[in-house]
């Protein structure tokens, strides 16, 4: 019985079996039944049409009529219960045959995929399994292939994500350990200023280690979020004065174009600044002196686009699509020391704005040619 529970390609066939032979029982017993009934009704149909004197031999001596027509009935059952048994037997063969069949070509794309998940589970990432048809079988096969794709997909993101980590933290850890070894040697003097350089390239080193846990917590959605209705002229206008003292240092403009009549917006007031002051301080910082920064919102049915708005360096279009994706920079030589941040702030802003039911995206005419990042908000009802 065990083994019998544990395959299904036996329990499939069984039941097709037991199936088959319920349906000849039924047929069987229901013959034996109705044939008695059937003949005798039959028989007197006959009696009526051809005579009874020509049934009962002269018209006299009932006795050896009726034992001639025992015998024929007897003749008769003994016939048809031949015919029906041969019938029967054909029957089984060819129904064994089927199930046989049927239950292999359900078992065989199951034990494919039994096969294939071992693979994956020992770490073959790109194990697949053919889907042919249409029926629930191979719809199965369909969903276990993008299973198995979304798993290549998130293990090649995470060998990626430990490369850019073991990259990112090697930077301010080399020049730490450079100025340590510098001075240990007395090649580097011990002086406020390098003791300056080591304490800025360990804020750094904090910094990322920040950025790293709040991607992780944002990634696993492992934070809540405070909605209410809330002002967009007011996270605006906190952002501009936030950033007011950066911009002015590189005697950038900043601005802020905004209806008098637009309606607040459904989110957590904190996260949405966040997001905020990373687009801004971006376009600050990616944008030359002399140059103009812009913050707008409009409502687009349901919902308020708010953006941000630069004339900087621009971004080609080709580096559009990935621009959101971790530790991607458009420009592969800079690094943290020259401004590049940690590549993690819009990826951590993309997913606080999906969490809210939102969409962001990036728009740019190229090189030189500034940019504009823009996303949705729903409004507050």
């Amino acid at each position: 019985m065990n083994y019998i529970r544990a395959h299904l390609g036996l329990k499939l066939f069984l039941s097709y079996l037991a199936l088959l032979l319920v349906g000849v029982s039924v047929i069987w017993i229901a013959t034996q039944i109705t044939t008695p009934r059937a003949y005798a009704r039959h028989l007197a149909f006959m009696e009526q049409q051809m005579g009874a004197g020509f049934m009962n031999g002269q018209g006299q001596g009932q006795g050896p009529g009726r034992g001639m027509m025992a015998d024929f009935y007897e003749n008769f059952q003994a016939s048809f219960n031949e015919a029906l048994l041969i019938a029967v037997f054909s029957a089984a063969v060819i129904a064994v045959l089927v199930s046989w069949l049927l239950s292999r070509n359900i078992v065989s794309p199951v034990q494919a995929m039994m096969s294939a998940s071992q693979r994956i589970a020992e770490g073959h990432y790109d194990e697949r399994v053919k889907s042919q048809g249409v029926d629930e079988i191979a719809q199965l096969a369909t969903r276990f292939n993008q299973m198995a794709s979304q798993l290549e997909q998130v293990e090649t993101m995470r060998r990626q994500l430990i490369g850019d980590v073991t990259h990112e933290l090697r930077t301010p850890l080399t020049s730490i350990k450079g100025y340590m070894e510098g001075l240990v040697d007395g090649v580097v003097p011990a002086n406020p200023e390098t003791f300056n350089q080591i304490h800025r390239e360990a804020d750094r080193l904090s910094h990322l280690v920040d950025d790293l846990q709040e991607l992780s917590r944002v990634e696993a959605k492992a934070y809540s979020l405070d909605v209410r209705s809330v002002s967009v002229s007011s996270l605006v206008q906190t952002t501009l004065k936030r950033l007011l003292p950066q911009a002015t240092m590189k005697r950038i403009t900043l601005r802020s174009n905004l209806p008098a009549d637009l309606e607040p917006v459904l989110v957590d007031e904190d996260r949405i600044m966040q997001v905020l002051m990373n687009l801004t301080a971006n376009a600050v910082q990616y944008t030359p002196e002399g140059g103009e920064v812009t913050l707008a919102a409009a409502r687009q049915g349901n919902e308020i686009h708010i953006s941000v708005k630069d004339n900087g360096v621009g971004i080609p279009r080709e580096h559009l699509a990935d621009i959101f994706t971790r530790f991607y920079r458009v420009d592969k030589s800079r690094s943290r020391n020259a401004g590049g941040g940690s590549g993690i702030g819009l990826t951590i802003a993309r997913h606080i704005i999906e969490a809210h039911g939102g969409r962001i995206w990036a728009e740019s005419l190229g090189d030189g040619r500034g940019s504009t990042f823009t996303f949705s908000l729903k409004i507050a009802a």
